[in-house]
C-alpha cells in the first residue's frame, strides 16, 4: 500500500509549494528519493498527475490526503493480528446467518479468522484458533442439528487440550421444549472442561432471538475490544427491503384442498405472489409465515383471564396496542413452557403449581403440560386481580412458522407454493388447532395477504451437476420440496435419474399431487415413483418398507453417486428411514453395522445424505 505519509511529504505542505512555486509556471517534475516505497510505474503516474495541477489544486489534494491519513490512523485496529474463529451448527439456517453476521463484524474490527460449519470440521481444528465464538442451535428436544451431529459426538468425547483458547457460546433453542438450548449448554461446558477460557457467559436464545443475540454480541465485542472506526456505508439506499424484520405482504393467489373429502387429514396447497418482494429462492429453501392467532382462541383466553379486550398494553418492541390486537397479531398465546408456568406461579401464588414446578416433580410436570395450552394454565390455576400488562409480559413473541417450499421459481416465476397439513385435535376436553396451519387453511383466502419472508436452507440442495441421480423420500407434506426438485429438473432439462418414495394413508384420498407426478413420470422428468399407503390393507405399509423391497436398486444408485434426501416427520418416519438405509448399506454392501454407520457418515460429510425433518 502507498504510504500517505510519504505522499504528504512530497506534495502536502506549504513549504513544498513555496520552494517549487516557479516550477508551476511550466510543468512540475517530482524527484523521488531512493527510499521511496513507490514502484517506478507509480512514481511516473503520481508525477504525471500532479504535474498538471496548479498550487490551489495541490493544496486541496494535500489537505484531502492528510484527512485520509487521519482517518486511517483512527481506523487502524490494535487487534489486527488476533485470530478469531466463528463455529456454527445449524438446522434451519439461523445459526449460519448469525455466524456470518458475527464474522463480518469481526473483519471490520480488524480480526483475522474464519467461519467453520460443524458439518465440515473436527474438534482438532479448534486447537490454536485463539478466540472461538460458537453459535449453535438445538434441534427437537435436546438434539444437535442434523448436520452437526458427527462433530458434536466427537467433540463431547474428545480429550484434546484447548488451553490458551478463549470462547463464548450463543445457543439457539425453543423454550417450548424441556431441553431448551441443550446442545449449546453441553458445548459450553465441554469447552471449559477442555481448558478453554470463557470470556462472556453463554446466551440462551428463544425462537425470537434477535435481542438476546445482539446483547451477547455486544458483550463479546466489549470484552474483545473495539478500536476500529465505523465503516462508511456506500450501499445505495433502497425504497423498500423485505426480510425477517420487515416481512412481505404476499397476496394469496390460490388455496386448494389437496386431500379427498373422506380423508382423515386436511392438506392444502397454497400459492402466494412474490411480485415486487425482491425475494429470490432455490428449491430446498423454506418460507417463513407470520401467522395470526384465531379469533376464537383469543376470545377464549381473554374470557378465561377476566380481562378487558380493549385494555391498552405495551408490547415489547411494538408499542401500545389493545389487548385483543396484541394477542391476535404479536404474542404466542398457546405454547406452554416451564418459563411461562414459573412466571404464572409468581402471579397466581398457587402452592399447587409451586409443587408441580419442584425439581422432584419433573415427571408430573411433563405429564401435566402435555396436550395443554396457556388457557389451561389460567383456568386450572387462576390469578386474582390479574392485570392485562401482567399477562402480556409473560408471553413470548409469536414466532414465524417455516414451511418447505413446494415450487421451483423457474416453473412458477414470481410465485411460491406451500403444502400444508392443517392441525386440529382434541385434548383434555378442548378442541385445539395449529396456529399457522389453520391460519393458512381458514383465513388465507384468495386475494388476502399473508406476511412472509424467504429463509435459505443451504443444507438441502439439489446436486450442482444435473446428471447426478437423486433419491427422494417424502411421505405426507414431506412431498413439498421434492415437488420443487422435480419441477426444477424439468425446467433445466437435467439428465440425472430421479426416484421418489411417497406415502400417506389412503391412495384415493391422500395421493398428493398425483396427476402432476404421473405426468412427470410420463415426460421422463421423474424416473421412478414408489408409493406406500398405510391404511389400504390390513398391515401398515410405510415408505421404509418400500425402500427395503428395492434394497438392491437403492444400493446400486448410491454406489453410482446418487444423493439421498428425506423430508417429513422427525419423530418416527425419519428415524425409520435412516434405519432402513443403514440396513440396505449393511446387507447390500456386505458391511458390518459399524461400517454401515461409517458409510452413512461419509454420505453426510459429502452432502449426499440430506434431511429436512420437523
Amino acid at each position: 500500500m502507498i504510504s500517505l505519509q510519504f505522499i504528504l511529504q512530497v506534495i502536502g505542505s506549504g513549504a513544498f509549494f513555496s520552494a517549487h512555486k516557479s516550477k508551476f509556471i511550466n510543468k512540475l517534475m517530482i524527484k523521488f528519493p531512493a527510499h521511496s516505497p513507490l514502484s517506478l510505474e507509480q512514481q511516473n503516474q503520481l508525477s504525471e498527475a500532479v504535474s498538471s495541477m496548479n498550487p490551489q489544486q495541490l493544496a486541496w489534494l494535500g489537505g484531502f490526503l492528510s484527512g485520509l491519513q487521519s482517518d486511517a490512523a483512527v481506523a487502524e485496529p490494535v487487534i489486527a493480528d488476533r485470530k478469531l474463529t466463528v463455529l456454527y451448527g445449524t438446522e434451519s439456517g439461523n445459526s449460519e446467518e448469525l455466524a456470518e453476521q458475527v464474522f463480518k463484524t469481526a473483519k471490520k474490527k480488524g480480526f483475522k479468522g474464519q467461519v467453520l460449519n460443524m458439518s465440515e470440521t473436527t474438534p482438532a481444528a479448534l486447537i490454536g484458533t485463539g478466540t472461538l465464538l460458537v453459535i449453535v442451535s438445538t434441534w427437537g428436544d435436546g438434539e444437535p442439528p442434523e448436520a452437526a451431529e458427527e462433530f458434536y459426538k466427537e467433540f463431547m468425547a474428545t480429550e484434546v487440550s484447548l488451553d490458551g483458547l478463549e470462547f463464548s457460546v450463543c445457543a439457539l433453542g425453543d423454550t417450548s421444549y424441556d431441553q431448551f438450548c441443550e446442545t449449546g449448554k453441553q458445548i459450553d461446558v465441554q469447552l471449559e472442561k477442555l481448558g478453554a477460557k470463557r470470556i462472556v457467559d453463554r446466551a440462551d436464545c428463544d425462537v425470537d432471538y434477535d435481542e438476546a443475540f445482539e446483547q451477547w454480541s455486544a458483550s463479546v465485542w466489549k470484552q474483545l475490544g473495539d478500536s476500529a472506526a465505523a465503516p462508511v456505508n456506500l450501499t445505495p439506499a433502497v425504497s423498500q427491503v423485505y426480510d425477517k424484520k420487515n416481512p412481505f405482504p404476499a397476496e394469496v393467489l390460490d388455496n386448494q384442498l389437496l386431500s379427498g373429502d373422506c380423508s382423515a387429514k386436511e392438506t392444502i396447497h397454497v400459492e402466494l405472489s412474490l411480485e415486487s418482494s425482491g425475494f429470490d429462492y432455490q428449491p430446498g429453501d423454506v418460507l417463513a409465515v407470520i401467522p395470526r392467532n384465531s379469533k376464537d382462541v383469543v376470545e377464549a383466553l381473554i374470557k378465561a383471564s377476566g380481562l378487558d379486550a380493549v385494555a391498552t398494553v405495551d408490547v415489547k418492541g411494538i408499542g401500545n396496542k389493545e389487548l385483543s390486537d396484541a394477542l391476535t397479531q404479536h404474542l404466542d398465546i398457546t405454547g406452554l413452557s416451564r418459563k411461562i408456568v414459573n412466571a404464572w406461579q409468581e402471579i397466581s401464588g398457587s402452592t399447587e403449581l409451586k409443587k408441580l414446578l419442584d425439581d422432584t416433580a419433573k415427571g408430573e410436570f411433563k405429564e401435566w403440560v402435555y396436550g395443554r395450552e396457556i388457557i389451561d394454565l389460567i383456568e386450572d390455576y387462576p390469578a386474582k386481580d390479574l392485570g392485562a400488562q401482567q399477562l402480556v409480559d409473560i408471553l413470548r413473541k409469536l414466532p414465524p412458522r417455516l414451511y418447505s417450499i413446494a415450487s421451483s421459481p423457474k416453473a412458477h416465476p414470481g410465485e411460491v407454493h406451500l403444502t400444508v397439513a392443517a392441525v386440529r385435535y382434541d385434548t383434555h376436553g378442548k378442541s385445539r388447532k395449529g396456529v399457522a396451519s389453520t391460519y393458512l387453511a381458514d383465513e388465507a383466502n384468495k386475494g388476502s395477504l399473508v406476511s412472509v419472508y424467504v429463509h435459505q436452507n443451504k443444507n438441502f440442495r439439489l446436486p450442482e451437476n444435473g446428471e447426478t441421480p437423486i433419491i427422494m423420500v417424502g411421505p405426507g407434506t414431506g412431498i413439498a420440496p421434492f415437488r420443487a426438485f422435480v419441477e426444477e429438473r424439468a425446467e433445466t432439462e437435467a439428465k440425472g435419474e430421479s426416484w421418489l418414495f411417497f406415502g400417506d394413508q389412503k391412495y384415493n384420498e391422500d395421493f398428493l399431487y398425483q396427476l402432476e407426478l404421473q405426468e412427470h413420470l410420463k415426460e421422463g422428468n421423474l424416473t421412478r415413483l414408489d408409493v406406500a399407503f398405510s391404511r389400504d390393507q390390513p398391515e401398515k405399509v410405510y415408505v421404509q418398507h418400500k425402500m427395503l423391497e428395492s434394497a438392491a436398486e437403492i444400493w446400486t444408485w448410491l454406489e453410482k453417486g446418487a444423493h439421498f434426501y428425506v423430508c417429513g416427520d422427525a419423530s418416527r418416519m425419519a428415524a425409520d428411514v435412516n434405519d432402513a438405509l443403514l440396513e440396505i448399506i449393511a446387507t447390500q454392501g456386505a458391511r458390518s453395522a459399524e461400517e454401515a454407520d461409517q458409510y452413512l457418515a461419509a454420505l453426510k460429510k459429502e452432502k449426499r445424505y440430506q434431511r429436512d425433518v420437523y
